[in-house]
């Protein structure tokens, strides 16, 4: 009982003190800040690029690409092939046939709102039961394209990004002029990136014939998927490779949020290590400053053990209390804030919004307790080793 008293007594001395040496613990906290500030604001764009990637891959959505492709650009399906796949068994139907869309994806440039430059822009043919199969795109402003005629309709992340797509200008693909008639939504997801019209329409326009590089298919469940794969896996007259769609999205994602994340992760390292540096400073300096103080506890018969949970709960608290104003300022300006990058599978534009979870805030927060632990470990040391003859004869 008396052990912890003096814990905290001492403890309790030390944080008054603060005040007294504010401004070195002001930068010390300050640092650790702008360490969390950054690596929240990078994993942010990570997370974000992450989750619009995977957010509409349905589990009971597989997509079909030619065996031995890495992505829709690469594959390429027949019109007899497409059918098969439709009518595949665990393919779930209503009224009008198979739940599938075979598929066209193509690359256009278009000129950025902010810059003016031109940039990729994925433009996707589907069939009308597209909108079934992936479950999740409904319609922001005006309607859906129509059957057989040059319509085309925009993600809302495209809408907000690239220049002259609102509903009722025209955008030039090819030799033609495709008029926008629509706005759609896709809860946040990749299609809010992508142009959609009809594949019938598309085609000709690229001189694709009867070809595709894509079969989206809605199963009747999830568990459906295993029975599907092995029917088209094992048909000789087929080449293929099915994949869940959320399997798809993730594998697509994984280059560029590996490649964000260990970027960050390396930038904030560096800061870190610079940030350690500041406390380890900061906290000699306090200890060196109350030389005379600590000698004179010891003296009253204060045991080492006060002397080095003080320290220690001192540089703790700075870093928990500029981990969390670093976190907050990240939370605040990165939450939400809407920006585009490529998708290096695709080569296209991929809009999104920057996520700041919660795990990733208390990771980011744990983060700097660690910092905050290291930084006074030694110094924490250093005080209860002092000599106390050498301690009280400190001016």
């Amino acid at each position: 009982m008396l052990s912890l008293i003096q814990l905290f007594s001492v403890a309790w001395y030390n944080l008054r003190s603060l005040p007294e040496r504010k401004a070195a613990a002001l930068t010390a906290a300050v640092g650790i800040a702008g360490v969390v500030g950054v690596l929240v604001g990078v994993l942010a764009i990570a997370e974000g690029f992450r989750r619009t990637m995977t957010v509409s891959g349905s589990p009971e959505v597989a997509v079909v690409l030619r065996s031995g492709s890495d992505g829709e650009m690469t594959s390429g399906l027949e019109r007899d092939a497409t059918r098969t796949i439709g009518d595949a068994p665990g393919v779930a139907r209503n009224g009008a046939g198979p739940l599938s869309s075979a598929e066209l994806f193509v690359i256009i440039n278009l000129p950025k709102r902010s810059t003016g430059t031109d940039a990729n822009v994925p433009l996707r043919g589907v069939e009308q039961g597209a909108f079934d199969v992936r479950g999740n795109i409904k319609m922001e402003a005006g309607r859906r394209f129509a059957t057989g005629r040059n319509e085309v309709i925009v993600g809302a992340g495209a809408a907000r990004s690239f220049a002259g797509l609102e509903i009722g200008k025209s955008i030039k693909v090819g030799q033609n002029d495709w008029q926008v008639v629509g706005i759609f939504t896709a809860d946040g997801g990749l299609a809010e990136s992508e142009i959609w019209t009809d594949t019938a329409v598309l085609q000709p326009a690229y001189h694709r014939n009867n070809s595709f590089q894509s079969v989206y298919v809605r199963l009747t469940s999830a568990s459906a998927f295993p029975q599907f794969k092995d029917t088209l896996t094992t048909d000789p007259k087929l080449n293929v490779k099915v994949m869940r769609l959320s399997d798809f999205y993730e594998e697509q994602s994984n280059a560029v949020t590996k490649f964000i994340t260990t970027i960050g992760v390396f930038i904030a390292s560096l800061m870190g290590l610079g940030a350690l540096f500041g406390a380890l400073n900061t906290m000699y300096s306090a200890v060196a400053g109350r030389s005379r103080e600590i000698a004179t506890l010891r003296a009253l018969g204060f045991g080492a053990g006060p002397v080095v949970f003080s320290v220690l709960v001192e540089s703790v608290l700075l870093s928990i209390l500029g981990g969390g104003l670093g976190a907050a300022a990240a939370y605040l300006l990165f939450d939400g804030y809407r920006a585009s990058t490529i998708n290096w599978q695709s080569f296209s534009q991929v809009t999104f919004a920057f996520q700041v979870p919660p795990l990733l805030l208390a990771k980011a927060i744990a983060g700097a307790t660690l910092i905050g632990l290291l930084g006074g470990l030694f110094p924490a040391l250093r005080a209860a080793r002092q000599p106390i003859a050498a301690g009280l004869r400190e001016s």
